[in-house]
């Protein structure tokens, strides 16, 4: 039984206990409030919406100025904005872009619309256009700003050899080495321009291998010199000097398929079957659909002794290069 002092106490005390824990409350409520007011809220999917919506009505009135923030608000925004409407974004984002005083900004765009859209033909023309835009005016930009530079003839080289122009760009060619004889990539460009040359002079070959030596002495790391020069080796049945150049060559690029191939090929030929299968595995895997690999992989397997590796890479290689059969060869349907 409770005594009586103790039962008139009990409601004080229960009542007091009450209004500490309601005071508590209070107070961690307020505290509670004060940090959501100082947490920044982001805004509602259909404010989102809303602004990119207004913004493509802004950027088809060809008011760019305004347009822009929002959509590349839009652009950075997760799912807030849905896939259609970020692409319509990134679309008028690029066009804007390249509108304005800087065009260089449409890449973000593409950036989105790539990652967003990969498989997208529009976007994947969209991105051809935008790049050669660039790239464009990058050109007439160094052609204003420094027209008799190293970097201006080398550009200018380019353009000629790819419009077939082959005395002007070699004369640009030799004008950056005039300029800058330790130029690196000069050399081999120029190597390859002789190789690539129509109606070449008899010692071509020669030439070309010069400028690679040349290049190598510049950047010792350039894997496509080392690989050329394993090509004209090997054309002149040069085995040894081949398998140094290609060896090389896949040393300093890992990913260079034709590399391994070329060396594989050139062990193959002094008969160091064994040795040329490391490398031609190499290439199988680098280039699986490169008939060449897995012939020579084949090769080198039956040489070694290993029939069962050698006739799936022979197998592999044969349904690579079978052709379907022509329209002369294909049995006709017979309608009874």
């Amino acid at each position: 039984m409770i005594r009586a002092g103790v039962q008139r106490r009990l409601p004080f005390f229960f009542m007091r206990r009450c209004l500490l824990s309601g005071r508590y409350l209070f107070s961690f409520l307020v505290l509670a409030n004060l940090c959501l007011a100082q947490t920044p809220r982001s805004a509602p999917t259909s404010d989102i919406a809303g602004e990119t919506r207004q913004a493509l009505k802004l950027a088809g009135a060809g008011r760019c100025r305004e347009a822009l923030p929002n959509l590349k608000k839009a652009a950075l925004a997760g799912r807030e904005v849905a896939g259609d409407l970020k692409r319509q974004a990134g679309f008028a984002g690029v066009r804007c872009a390249m509108l304005g005083p800087t065009p260089e900004t449409a890449t973000d765009f593409l950036r989105m619309l790539s990652r967003e859209f990969p498989r997208d033909p529009e976007v994947l023309y969209l991105s051809v256009h935008t790049y050669s835009d660039l790239s464009t005016r990058a050109a007439q930009q160094l052609a204003t700003e420094a027209p008799t530079s190293m970097q201006a003839h080398e550009l200018n080289a380019e353009a000629l050899e790819m419009q077939g122009k082959w005395d002007e760009a070699e004369k640009e060619y030799q004008s950056v080495l005039r300029q800058s004889p330790s130029e690196p990539g000069i050399h081999f460009r120029l190597g390859r321009f002789l190789l690539s040359k129509p109606n070449p002079p008899p010692d071509v070959a020669e030439q070309a291998r010069k400028e690679f030596q040349a290049e190598l002495k510049i950047d010792p790391s350039n894997a496509g010199a080392e690989y050329v020069l394993g090509e004209l080796a090997r054309q002149e049945q040069n085995w040894d000097e081949a398998i140094q150049h290609f060896a090389k060559a896949s040393k300093l690029d890992s990913g260079f398929g034709d590399a391994y191939l070329g060396l594989g090929q050139s062990l193959i030929a002094t008969k160091k079957f064994p040795e040329a299968i490391p490398p031609l595995e190499a290439a199988v895997k680098l280039e699986p659909a490169n008939p060449a690999a897995h012939y020579n992989l084949a090769t080198a397997y039956s040489r070694s002794g290993k029939k069962a590796e050698a006739d799936k890479e022979f197998a592999i290689h044969r349904q690579m290069t079978q052709k379907e059969p022509s329209a002369q060869d294909k049995p006709s349907e017979n309608p009874n």
